[in-house]
């Protein structure tokens, strides 16, 4: 299993400038070959590696870099393609997708640039980096992380880095590659329902994130329509502020419940079945103060969360559908009529019913009638 351990540069004036200027030219570059790879229609790795590798030894990169721009030109354009086969950017014909299929992919100046180890060098007794850039090799960069990142460093750094900078602050995204744990045979299944009022429940009756959480989100929300309908310069830096504010409280928040109920189902010795909300967009209508609510919330990233968590600790994460065995409350007449008294979850069991944790099936919610 690969995991993405995050460490914090601390470079001084000089060597700031020169991953700056570095930064900057591989971007240059990307574009380069994204134009290239638009009017020629050349996406594979090898072809745009030969189409645009001596214009790009040119500009004044190397050997490595060059490769890795010509790799990531052809790793953009395969995202693309992947999210319009998957209808991510609409119809056929929609004016999103005419407008991703109707230029070529751009780079930021300052968009992550990936290094390998014959650009990179990691001196962990020192917690110091060696980066190739275009003013030469930078020597002594320190670097900063917790005890637990940095043991895994020590352990489990193998392959790629990607060079990062956002908000003034420059950082590594070292990947690591941990041993895959046996999987146990599960003893049942703790059945995850992922919702509104809580953003998880599980089938034993512990709710995750209710109240507390949902006045967080809400202030947010009023914040943010604020700040859209006053429209300044001024309100907009204070959006993308808040944006990065509100991403990493989610994804705090997220790391938590996952820890929670792997913990839990570690306890118990049961695999986790895991609600799938995949297309939940086209086939649940709601009110709209709930579609905010529900599609404002990363979902996915905290099935990520528990699936990682779960294959770490040795469980057997699945995902199942909600409606293979939905329950009386979460029918669609029931949903709106709570949703106004109460603004309960989706799916959620009805107060009182008594659920129980089978074996046999790696159902959502079984109730006793």
């Amino acid at each position: 299993m690969k995991l993405v351990v995050q460490v914090r540069l601390f470079p001084d004036a000089g060597q700031e400038a020169a991953l700056r200027n570095t930064l900057g030219l591989c971007n240059e570059a990307a574009n380069l070959v994204s134009g290239e790879a638009y009017r020629g229609r050349v996406f594979g790795k090898q072809g745009l590696q030969r189409l645009t590798y001596g214009r790009l030894k040119a500009m004044g990169l190397s050997a490595q870099p060059a490769i890795h721009v010509a790799r990531k030109v052809a790793g953009a354009y395969a995202t693309l393609n992947a999210n319009i086969r998957a209808g991510n950017l609409g119809k056929p014909g929609s004016k999103r997708r005419r407008k991703a299929e109707g230029k070529p992919i751009r780079f930021r100046r300052d968009a992550s640039q990936p290094f390998d180890d014959r650009c990179l060098s990691w001196q962990m007794r020192s917690r110091t980096v060696s980066i190739w850039t275009t003013a030469g090799r930078q020597a002594g960069i320190r670097f900063g992380c917790s005890e637990q990142q940095y043991a895994t460093l020590v352990a489990h750094r193998r392959g790629e880095s990607d060079l990062v900078h956002r908000d003034g602050k420059w950082y590594l995204y070292a990947t690591c590659d941990i041993p895959d744990v046996e999987v146990k045979e599960p003893d049942g299944f703790l059945g995850v329902d992922l919702g509104i009022a809580n953003i998880a429940t599980t089938n034993d009756g512990t709710r995750h994130c209710g109240k507390g959480l949902n006045r967080v989100r809400h202030r947010n929300q009023r914040l943010r329509a604020k700040l859209q309908r006053i429209g300044t310069k001024s309100a907009k830096r204070l959006l993308k502020a808040r944006r990065r504010k509100e991403a990493r409280f989610a994804a705090d928040t997220n790391h938590r419940i996952a820890k929670q109920i792997v913990t839990e189902a570690e306890r118990t010795g049961c695999g986790i079945a895991l609600e799938n909300l995949t297309g939940i967009r086209d086939r649940v209508r709601l009110r709209r103060p709930q579609r905010v609510t529900l599609h404002t919330w990363a979902f996915h990233q905290l099935g990520q969360f528990i699936a990682y968590k779960a294959t770490r600790a040795g469980l057997a994460p699945r995902s199942t559908s909600s409606t293979a065995t939905r329950p009386r409350s979460s029918s669609r007449r029931r949903r709106r009529r709570r949703a106004r008294t109460s603004d309960s979850a989706v799916g959620s069991p009805p107060s009182g019913s008594s659920s129980t944790r089978t074996s046999s099936t790696p159902c959502m919610w079984r109730f006793r009638r």
